[in-house]
């Protein structure tokens, strides 16, 4: 009888797509089998590109003579760990009454490679028709749809393509210049580091991002604090009084003066006191007074890299842990895809989205969630996201925003406390695009005396809208605030002062102040914030014009940031503070660093990383050919 075979990334994942289809045969050695189905598995990658040595056996030593290496043709070969496994999915493939074959793996890049290379090794039976489903949850009803909707293998030969060709140019720049730097450099970097002998690591992604941290730390090192001196009046009336502060315009009798550190402040206090002298005893008069009402929206939705930079900053987990959690999550059914570029959904998820809030109303018992939900049904706050900023089929690529699916929650009691935490943060920024904007009050006024201007503020928000469920991003002062009830009164009050304030009265003055003030460092990055910074590394490029053509365009992708993390803490480049995630660079990581600079300054250069990126883009996308982009690789050699 024919059969169909389909084929998934790993053994846990095979079982939803069994149960999905209704299969209940026992397990065999490495598969399931019924009367229609047989349902195999890969254990991640199970085929591999082969070593220089396996191409000839005189590669196995490093020499210049023979760099760089760049092969005709490609050998690949079994990962001998798993090398029953393929075997076994080898057989299947081979079957004479296979009709249809179906690659269930992960629904992206590189899930694209691991079964193409499964295929390309295994040789499947040619008379077999080749499907490819592709899901955006592991929901019994995605999984059906998926199968159901399965389009013909070769409608995603461009994503294959562009997966192969990544692999092709990690591997030549790892193993020509990896190779290279380590023949020139390998002693003098082992003398350096103190080690008997030293094999330089390099890396597309990972050595860029190397650059990053080490600039970053350096420019920390070398930062030299300037304190210089603001200039504050306090006026009105002694109960009521607000404070103001000066800031120099082209009026100003400092204007472009060289006693000044920026508009605002001076380099010396007395020259500020002096300036204070001068103002002293003049009439004060309201310039301006600007009210307004501000709106606010709900953030996007999360994709990869925000909320591991989310979880980072919450609870102090690296980057490669979130993902871990994610991806136990989409496997429990609870949340979408997780290895998404994207902020926001696509119309036809829109169009459906009632269908997950049910479900989250229904399954999810969480006292605060239905909290939220019952005032949602009580206000009836709209669900119709078409015309909103959160669906925008542009910006997506192989999948939407992560968000939950509003199923699995048969699964949720047995979820360790962190990852029930990490689904609720994301529960919660789902529902919050369904409320209301935050609304508040806003006041700016400003002082002069004679040609001198003093600016203030005041905001207070006055409808809380989604911030009912998101609290404001500085999670510090919000509690500071909650702790604190009279600074919530001081806002509330100075906003009330300067309501009171009309445009051209004369103000009594109080007093003048100096205040001081330090320039400060940047902030080193920490697990989270790289991820972002490699997300968002396209904007790091001072050329405008090439900015702007690889708009978008990060290092690394969502599914493997993590990974390059992880590796450089791995060979000792970096150091990651496990309370703090804070991230600094070791002494070797350094010399690395150094080496590379000076011999290869363009590989931490964000514009040669991003540039490549937005090419595997491009040949995904069908905009340039293969052979194109593989010839602009070679040309580096």
């Amino acid at each position: 009888m024919p059969k169909k075979l389909l084929i998934t990334e790993k053994p846990s994942v095979a079982m939803e797509f069994a149960k999905a289809l209704k299969i209940n045969t026992a397990r065999k050695n490495g598969y399931l089998e019924s009367e229609e189905w047989i349902i195999t598995w890969c254990v991640g990658h199970l085929v591999t590109m082969s070593y220089p040595e396996k191409y000839d056996e005189a590669l196995k030593q490093w020499r210049l003579n023979t760099l760089p290496f760049i092969p005709n043709e490609w050998k690949y070969e079994i990962i001998p760990a798993v090398e029953n496994q393929f075997h076994i999915v080898e057989g299947l493939l081979q079957r004479e009454d296979i009709i249809e074959i179906y690659n269930a793996g992960d629904s992206g890049r590189e899930g694209e490679y691991i079964q193409r290379l499964v295929f390309m090794m295994a040789k499947p039976n040619p008379k077999a028709i080749m499907k490819r489903v592709w899901i955006d949850s592991q929901t019994e009803e995605e999984i059906v749809r998926g199968i159901k909707e399965a389009r013909d293998l070769s409608e995603y030969d461009s994503l294959s393509a562009s997966a192969y060709l990544r692999a092709k140019e990690d591997y030549l720049i790892g193993i020509n210049f990896s190779r290279l730097l380590s023949i020139i450099y390998g002693r003098r970097v082992a003398k350096q580091a103190n080690l008997e002998r030293a094999s330089i690591s390099v890396g597309r992604v990972m050595s860029c991002v190397l650059g990053m941290i080490v600039e970053r730390e350096r420019e920390i090192r070398n930062f030299v604090k300037t304190k210089y001196y603001k200039v504050i009046g306090e006026f009105g009336e002694q109960e009521s009084s607000f404070k103001a502060e000066w800031k120099m315009t082209e009026m100003s009798s400092q204007f472009q003066s060289p006693q000044l550190y920026n508009e605002a402040g001076f380099k010396k206090e007395e020259v500020a006191k002096d300036f204070i002298s001068s103002l002293v005893g003049k009439e004060a008069k309201v310039a301006e007074v600007k009210k307004s009402k501000q709106k606010e929206n709900a953030p996007l939705l999360f994709n990869l890299a925000e909320i591991q930079n989310e979880c980072t900053k919450r609870f102090k987990i690296k980057p490669d842990e979130t993902l871990e959690i994610l991806q136990n999550l989409y496997e429990k059914k609870l949340v979408t895809y997780p290895r998404t570029d994207a902020r926001v959904l696509s119309t036809a998820v829109a169009k459906e989205i009632s269908k997950n809030l049910n479900g989250i109303t229904k399954g999810f018992l969480d006292e605060e969630i239905q909290g939220y939900i019952k005032k949602m049904i009580e206000e009836k706050y709209s669900t119709n996201l078409l015309k909103t900023k959160y669906v925008n089929d542009s910006k997506i690529t192989d999948h939407y925003a992560i968000i939950p699916t509003g199923q699995g929650y048969e699964n949720y009691d047995k979820l360790p406390e962190l990852q029930k935490q990490i689904y609720k943060i994301i529960v919660k920024r789902f529902l919050a695009i369904f409320y209301p904007t935050a609304e508040f009050n806003k006041v700016a006024v400003t002082i002069t005396i004679e040609n001198e201007a003093f600016n203030t503020s005041g905001k207070i928000c006055v409808k809380q809208g989604y911030l009912e469920i998101l609290k404001p991003k500085n999670v510090e002062k919000q509690k500071e605030e909650e702790e604190n009830k009279e600074a919530i009164q001081d806002t509330q009050s100075n906003l009330d002062i300067l309501n009171t304030l009309k445009k051209g009265q004369t103000i009594e003055v109080i007093n003048f102040e100096t205040k001081d003030s330090e320039t400060s460092p940047p902030a080193r990055y920490n697990s989270g914030s790289i991820i972002l910074a490699m997300e968002n590394a396209g904007k790091l490029i001072e050329e405008e014009e090439l900015r702007e053509q690889i708009k978008g365009a990060g290092i690394g992708t969502s599914a493997t940031r993590a990974e390059i993390m992880k590796k450089l803490e791995k060979i000792k480049y970096i150091d990651i503070n496990s309370k703090t995630q804070i991230i600094t660079p070791t002494n070797y990581g350094e010399i690395i660093y150094d080496v590379i600079a000076s011999a290869m300054k363009d590989l931490l250069n964000p514009k040669l990383t991003a540039s490549w990126e937005k090419g595997l883009d491009m040949v995904a996308k069908r905009e340039i050919e293969p052979n194109e982009f593989m010839r602009k690789i070679r040309k580096l050699y």
